[in-house]
């Protein structure tokens, strides 16, 4: 058999299980998939992050696997007739080495760009980065996770000394007394966790949510503070301003594990109360109730998630509720801390081991001269020929097709037509390539624009490891191999590296070969994985990095002794508040942000695919409050028109009382005229590259 065939099902065949995790968000829950025939279903799996439970995605997410739209043979574009037909794999890649080295030799090494995602395995992840720095030598990589939680990773960076989302065991939450939980609605984008959420508050905890919707979240909160959108760093600084006056700090804390307090406490001192109320709309009293129920509480947990994170601000808003748990003293203490939601399968993992524009496996910096030498060593190449720093995501997607940019993308697992911001003009972008090649297991609307297309194998079809938000790496084991005419990733960059550059020893195909040398690259690196191996994570729940020795102890809990910092203390950051990239004005008088729902996922490509989910989220939607509905004269349902300064969407309306009356929601997970991503802002933060998907200026009209 070649091309990873599938042998056919015996008749009377003993059914088969074995034990994963689910393909979707960064929870990862414990799964049992069972195979009887061709029919694959997926069974409960005791598993300390989900303890059984799973959410809608996760119990209909086998029926992808024999999905009718899956690809299973290449797509080349008929230079012609601008049709995708079916091709060879020799056809396939010939065209895409071909392509490569066309750019290239016209326009350089950095002519060639790399686009990856947040839900690939470790070793894709891995591997991706290596093929980008070796058989490629391009500078330009980066991946779709700069759009979940770059800013709360760059604000960790700065405090802590390292970024890992969790920084404790998620099991942490159900024992803080006070748990809040800021631009946050796990009900709805990972609905396993809630369970957590509950047996706090059956201990007496209590939960405030900070959202400007109600979200399902919200409406189970003791205390939601409803901020007008782009406003929770003056909320940040007026809690840490209420801890002080009312003597809440941890002064020897304070004094014996962090540095940098007096430029913060000088900051907050100008956040009084009512000046955050005036901005915000959120009451004096919610404030003082809200920083009292930290202040006072023996434990007490703040998370953060998209809502405070995807801003041109997003790092500083960050910033200014990490210093507020640090002048509470609460990281580092069991059942306290600070810790950050991450949003996709594999958002940790896959940005520690070389995805992104300025990092090489181990979370090391490309531009440290002993990290470049030591992953050179390793990847068998001189340290001086591993290119320098890329660009972020936008930036790079932006500069595509251009004089300035790349003339030819390879995208693994991510659909930046969907989900980018100021979609139409990325989408723009991609057309005006020399060579488009996207490798997914379904035509997403990127690979509907490819030239070339390469049929990937799906999550149950391939082992490898994941990273959940807590840091545990996981193991993700195949049921069973791909069909026929479908390739793994790692097989396709192996084969594509040992074209491109075949002096240079070219990345294996094999996951378990590929993670032996992960452990070797990531070494001594701040995501240190040379501890970990397959057969330890399969003895365990898991092991949580950094773990540098076999026989030595993993990491679960960080900071109980000193932060990751050159001289173990945490480091506070001035902070102040400033406006939107876009305000609102005459022409565009409304605020408008985005979301997910429960039953779809990311750009929706894989989730509009399930009929379980397009019944339960059939289409898309504009959430507006119904005094808004009633001065534009529009009704429930009624399709309506969202317009800004770049682009335009229509989708129904959808009247609740549980949004701001000047502020409009939409869902990002549909695609063509509802795209939500068509008017959002491209503003990106400074420091982590992040766009301001969380607010811009609209108008609303019936459509």
């Amino acid at each position: 058999m070649t091309d990873g065939a599938r042998p056919a099902t015996r008749p009377g065949r003993e059914p088969r299980e074995v034990a994963t995790h689910c393909p979707y968000c960064a929870l990862q829950c414990g799964m049992v998939l069972r195979e009887e025939g061709d029919a694959v279903s997926v069974l409960p799996r005791q598993f300390p992050t989900n303890r059984g439970g799973l959410c809608q995605k996760g119990w209909t997410s086998a029926e992808l696997l024999s999905h009718p739209d899956r690809l299973t043979s290449p797509l080349l574009r008929d230079p012609t007739s601008g049709e995708q037909r079916p091709a060879s794999w020799d056809a396939a890649l010939d065209r895409i080495i071909t392509g490569i080295r066309d750019v290239q030799e016209k326009r350089g090494r950095d002519a060639v760009a790399v686009f990856g995602g947040g839900g690939l395995t470790n070793e894709k992840a891995y591997a991706l980065g290596r093929f980008a720095r070796v058989a490629l030598g391009t500078r330009h990589i980066d991946y779709n996770g700069r759009f979940c939680m770059s800013s709360a990773a760059a604000a960790g960076m700065r405090a802590f000394g390292v970024d890992r989302g969790l920084p404790f065991p998620l099991s942490d939450l159900g024992r803080a007394d006070t748990l809040l939980l800021v631009g946050a609605n796990p009900a709805e984008t990972m609905p396993p966790l809630m369970r957590w959420l509950t047996e706090q508050r059956e201990r007496g905890g209590r939960l405030i949510v900070i959202d400007p919707r109600v979200t399902a979240t919200a409406r189970q909160a003791d205390l939601h503070l409803q901020p007008l959108p782009g406003t929770d760093l003056a909320v940040a600084n007026a809690l840490l301003h209420i801890a002080l006056t009312e003597g809440y700090v941890d002064g020897e804390y304070i004094a014996t594990r962090t540095t940098g307090f007096t430029a913060v406490r000088r900051t907050v001192a100008g956040w009084w109360p009512a000046r955050a109320e005036a901005l915000s709309g959120v009451p004096v009293a919610d404030l003082e109730e809200t920083a009292r129920a930290l202040g006072s509480a023996g434990r007490a947990i703040i998370l953060t998630a998209r809502g405070a994170e995807q801003h041109a601000k997003g790092v500083d808003t960050v910033t200014g509720f990490v210093n507020l748990a640090l002048a509470l003293g609460l990281p580092g203490r069991p059942g306290s801390g600070y810790g950050c939601l991450t949003g996709q399968g594999n958002g940790q993992g896959g940005r520690e081991h070389g995805q992104k524009a300025d990092q090489l496996p181990g979370y090391r910096r490309i531009d440290d001269l002993e990290a470049r030498a030591h992953v050179a060593r390793v990847w068998g190449v001189p340290a001086d020929e591993l290119p320098g720093p890329g660009v972020p995501a936008y930036q790079l997607l932006d500069s595509l097709g251009t004089d300035q940019g790349p003339r030819a993308l390879l995208v693994f697992g991510s659909n930046p037509v969907v989900s980018a911001p100021r979609a139409a003009r990325i989408e723009g972008r991609l057309r005006d390539l020399d060579l488009l090649v996207v490798a997914d297991f379904l035509l997403s609307e990127t690979a509907a624009l490819a030239d070339v297309v390469l049929p990937t194998a799906q999550w149950a079809e391939e082992d490898g490891t994941m990273t959940n938000l807590e840091g545990r790496v996981l193991r993700r084991r195949a049921l069973r191999p791909p069909p026929a005419g479908v390739r793994t990733d790692l097989a396709i960059l192996a084969a594509l590296s040992a074209r491109l550059r075949p002096p240079v020893r070219p990345p294996s195909d094999d996951p378990r070969t590929v993670f032996a040398e992960l452990r070797r690259a990531s070494a001594g690196g701040l995501a240190d994985y040379a501890g970990i191996s397959w057969d330890r994570i399969d003895a365990a729940d898991g092991v949580f990095w950094p773990c540098p020795d076999d026989e030595g102890p993993d990491s679960p809990r960080l900071f109980t002794d000193r932060f990751a910092t050159a001289d173990g203390l945490a480091r506070f950051h001035p902070v102040e508040h400033r406006p939107a990239a876009e305000e609102v004005c005459a022409d565009y008088p409304l605020y408008f942000t985005t979301g997910r729902v429960l039953a779809q996922y990311q750009s929706g490509t894989q989730t509009r695919r399930v009929a379980a989910l397009r019944r339960a989220a059939p289409e898309a939607f504009v959430e507006l409050h119904p005094d808004l509905a009633e001065r534009l004269g529009v009704a429930d349902g009624e399709p309506v028109r969202v317009l800004s300064r770049r682009g335009e969407f229509q989708a129904p309306a959808r009247l609740s009382p549980g949004i701001r009356p000047d502020t409009v929601f939409a869902p990002f997970h549909w695609s063509g005229r509802a795209r939500a991503n068509s008017v959002t802002n491209d503003a990106v933060d400074p420091i982590s590259g992040m766009p301001e998907f969380k607010i811009c200026a609209v108008r609303v009209e019936k459509a």
